[in-house]
């Protein structure tokens, strides 16, 4: 009776350990099509990571920005050619589950540019929205 019994709950377990390892991937996976973006140049693409509302919380030096489209607007406005967007790399110092729905994550980021480089720190608040992770809350400094 026991073996059945604890069946139920070690398939639970190795799902759950599992599903939370395919989602920190996702997670991931986006962090990692950003950068290619950006260093394609291209603003649009590199926002398909970020909530399409205008809910969405970008937090950067110049203070707090709402909204997807005002957020492109701006990276348009202080990147506008790839000589000052540079070449993107980011360095995650921590990927965290906070529940089934939301993603924290802390990382470095760099820009190799020939008018001189920019580096920073970053936090994203990531939530699971239609099966896909997006950015809702960036702070970039």
């Amino acid at each position: 009776m026991r073996k059945i019994g604890l069946l139920p709950v070690l398939l639970f377990v190795l799902n759950t350990v599992f599903a939370q390892s395919a989602d920190e991937k996702a997670v991931r996976n986006v962090m990692a099509q950003q950068t290619k973006d950006w260093n394609n140049g291209d603003t649009k693409n590199f926002m398909n990571s970020y909530w399409k509302s205008d809910s969405l919380m970008f937090v950067g030096k110049g203070g707090v920005t709402y909204g997807w489209q005002q957020t492109l607007d701006n990276y348009n406005k202080h990147y506008p050619d790839t000589v000052a967007m540079g070449k993107l790399d980011f360095n995650l110092l921590s990927v965290k589950r906070l529940s089934a729905e939301y993603f924290f994550v802390v990382g470095k980021f760099h820009l190799a540019r020939s008018i001189g480089d920019l580096s920073g720190a970053f936090t994203l608040l990531f939530r699971k929205i239609n099966n896909h992770w997006l950015i809702v809350t960036d702070h970039s400094s």
